[in-house]
């Protein structure tokens, strides 16, 4: 076994073997090893005195360090897959950018570049984060952002196999070899160590300290054009990388209210900041995405520095728009909430068996071990950020007009053996990470890393034996859970409807039953997969010619994955997409099963929130199932993109 130590002291920098504070009135004492020797701590209902006892050793199956979206579906995906999963969150919310604390937007595929107007602009992910939210809707129509921090807490704490624990760092990994044994974590509020030991660790934490103490490869930085042939990269590489934003949310307070900024607010050149169309002033409810910094050395090392900075900015473009008289739009309004932690794009990129790039994405490169998709322009902010005015705020090098593939071989590290990262410290470079480090698209490489961290548990392996040997269980076990990956089409071979069963329905709107086993679970590029009912209630029924033992029925749901459905900073930006549960999904139905010539009721699924609708029952020899399906959450027809039926 061998403890790597990833921050080491400088010779000379302190004493050797009993090192103590500078104030000698209260030293704190360490052994030659590190460790706390000395704590005048009594404790008066026992009388005792010494050392507090706040080690312990924990021991999981896998372990997500980082909740942001990613690491969220990461150890939801792992734990239901069967695995016993910890995830591990340093801040005292979940959410990572996402939550109350940095409040960004959760987008995904929400801007193609169609040119054909019957092709929809948005092409939503689904899986994990689009159950999430979805349940964001059902229970928080407020849109407060506190109450999601707490959306997502019980999505994950109602998990049986998921270990929830916040406030908690993962600072150092424990070695055996090339792999990972344990993680050494550090519980800022209870001051306790852990010690997390685990089979499968999956790093979801943005920065990615323990995958870098680990000894995982990884850059940070841009390339240069020439390494991977990218267009869109320098010259030659340098050590820019995308800067960390802080935003704010103002309140119309029906009333003139002065502004007085406080002494550290800085001001810009704010004529020639507005030079920029991305840089003006359109609106004065939420913003602004381009007070941002990053660093051309170190953006980790810089984040306190950058944090202090941005705050001045923010706080000084803030003054501007209320006191230069140019904005009189911002007379009653007030800052509501600022945000103290800045929201960061970038910073260590790991390195896998693939590092994708530009090309990769702008060619729509066919990948076979594809495992989640993305959309989202190539925007690479500017280097320097607010306090570099000469360039513009971003680089929106190029949109996309469908969906590129991610491979797998992309979320696994190419020299830690069972160490899988997902978000933007996937291997990746930097120009590709311009389109995919938003955070739907994060999302889905979490849920697929964790799917297949519970599989390498569950087999004695590690990742890169998923990708050599297991891709496409791997990847049909995700499609089964609703991830879509492109231009592979679900064909499970357990499936009792897709192998010997007939579909029929009732009358259709639009649509056939046929296309609810073509393996593509939803409608895409203006293409049809999908049988839509005429009207409520309706009726599906799967036949086999001879008994078949069925104890599980599932079928997937539409929730108009062409419309947006993200909670907004700004309420005007939601018109005209989801603000409630969509109403075209499927609320109450009932499945029965044909048994001995009767139809007897095996499951039944009330309220429903999900666009998987998985039911479970006792194991029944049946000639056919129907599905009866009665209420949606407000449309008046029922549309289905995929039944299955399955025997355990």
């Amino acid at each position: 076994m061998k403890r790597r130590s990833f921050f080491k002291t400088s010779a000379g920098t302190l004493g050797a073997a009993g090192l103590v504070s500078m104030n000698s009135e209260a030293a704190i004492t360490y052994n030659e090893n590190g460790k706390r020797v000395t704590d005048k701590w009594t404790q008066v209902g026992t009388g005792k005195t010494g050392l507090p006892k706040r080690k312990e050793m924990l021991n999981y199956e896998v372990a997500v360090l980082g909740a942001g979206m990613s690491g969220i579906a990461a150890a939801v995906a792992s734990a239901r897959s069967g695995a016993k999963t910890v995830l591990v969150q340093d801040r005292p919310v979940l959410g990572g950018n996402a939550s109350s604390e940095m409040r960004v937007t959760v987008n995904g595929v929400h801007g193609l570049r169609v040119k054909d107007k019957k092709q929809p602009r948005v092409e939503r992910e689904t899986g994990i984060i689009e159950e999430i939210m979805i349940e964001n809707w059902h229970y928080n129509p407020q849109e407060s952002y506190p109450v999601w921090d707490h959306v997502l807490y019980n999505y994950c704490v109602r998990e049986p196999n998921l270990t929830v624990m916040l406030n908690t760092q993962a600072t150092e990994a424990i070695m055996d070899g090339n792999r990972i044994k344990s993680a050494v974590c550090w519980g800022y509020t209870n001051e306790t160590e852990y010690t997390i030991s685990a089979k499968q660790f999956i790093d979801c934490s943005g920065d990615g300290l323990l995958a870098a103490t680990a000894g995982a490869e990884y850059r940070t930085g841009r390339e240069g054009k020439a390494e991977f042939n990218e267009s869109y990269a320098p010259e030659k590489p340098d050590g820019w990388t995308q800067g960390d934003t802080i935003m704010m949310i103002t309140k119309d307070m029906g009333r003139p209210v002065p502004f007085f900024a406080p002494e550290y607010a800085v001001k810009i050149d704010y004529e020639k900041a507005f030079s920029d169309k991305h840089r003006k002033i359109k609106q004065v409810k939420e913003g602004f995405w381009w007070v941002e910094l990053g660093d051309d050395f170190d953006t980790i090392g810089a984040r306190e520095r950058n944090r202090h900075n941005l705050m001045a900015y923010l706080y000084g473009l803030w003054d501007h728009i209320k006191n230069s008289g140019d904005f009189p739009e911002a007379e009653n309004m007030v800052l509501d909430w600022v945000g103290s932690i800045p929201g960061r794009r970038e910073s260590r990129r790991f390195m896998g068996d693939h590092i994708l790039s530009q090309t990769d994405l702008t060619e729509f490169r066919h990948f076979e071990d594809a495992v989640a998709y993305g959309g989202w322009s190539l925007d690479e902010h500017c280097p320097g950020g607010i306090e570099n005015l000469d360039d513009p705020a971003s680089y929106f090098h190029q949109g996309f007009h469908k969906l590129y593939e991610i491979p797998y071989r992309s979320l696994y590290s190419r020299n830690i053996a069972n160490l899988q990262f997902a978000g933007r410290n996937a291997s990746l470079t930097h120009v590709a990470l311009s389109s995919t480090r938003i955070i739907s698209t994060c999302a889905m490489m979490g849920q697929a890393t964790g799917t297949a961290a519970a599989m390498c548990c569950d087999k004695g392996i590690n990742p890169r034996d998923i990708a050599r040997q297991h891709i496409e269980e791997l990847q049909e076990t995700i499609i089964r859970d609703d991830v879509f990956i492109p231009n592979r089409p679900a064909g499970d071979a357990k499936d009792l409807v897709r192998n010997g069963g007939q579909l029929f329905g009732s009358p259709a709107k639009s649509g056939d039953t046929a296309l609810l086993t073509d393996g593509i679970g939803r409608d895409i590029y203006g293409e049809m997969h999908h049988w839509e009912s005429s009207s409520l209630p309706a009726e599906l029924q799967v036949l086999w010619e001879k008994p078949v033992e069925i104890s599980r029925v599932e079928l997937k749901a539409d929730t108009e994955l062409h419309k947006k459905i993200a909670m907004h900073k700004n309420p005007a930006k939601n018109e005209g997409q989801h603000t409630s549960v969509p109403p075209e999904l499927i609320k109450t139905m009932t499945v029965e099963a044909q048994v001995k010539g009767k139809w007897v009721e095996v499951a039944k699924v009330e309220n429903n929130l999900v666009r998987r609708i998985k039911t479970s029952f006792p194991k029944v020899k049946a000639t056919a199932i129907r599905l009866n399906i009665q209420e949606t959450w407000g449309k008046p027809t029922a549309k289905v993109f995929e039944v299955r039926a399955y025997t355990s």
